[in-house]
């Protein structure tokens, strides 16, 4: 089974064919096929090709399913016996995808 680890929104994302993955908002319709050519390694079960950074040629195709919101993230700041208290929510934008092919 084929598997390959890339790069997109400053993270690293190791995958294989099929795999739905959240990966950081991208600007594109649901439906639409992103290609993504930042590929760091690539392995096929016994011989497996790092890339210095990138291995030239690779890529992956992947299919957008829907663009969503994580879950939500609280950050709450506290000093005791001063009356100081702060709470900030935040929920990170995300699109799921759905790999389609890896090629070397």
């Amino acid at each position: 089974m084929a598997h390959a680890t890339f790069k997109t929104g400053g993270k690293q994302y190791r995958v294989s064919e099929g795999d739905f993955l959240d990966i950081e908002k991208l600007d594109v319709e649901p439906g639409s096929k992103p290609v993504f050519e930042e590929v760091l390694s690539v392995g096929d079960g016994e011989s497996i090709r790092i890339g210095t950074p990138t291995v030239e040629g690779a890529k992956i195709t992947a299919e957008v399913i829907e663009q969503r919101k994580g879950d939500k993230v609280i950050a709450y700041k506290y000093r005791r016996r001063k009356g100081y208290e702060r709470t900030v929510g935040h929920r990170q934008k995300l699109t799921r995808i759905k790999i389609t092919s890896i090629s070397a």
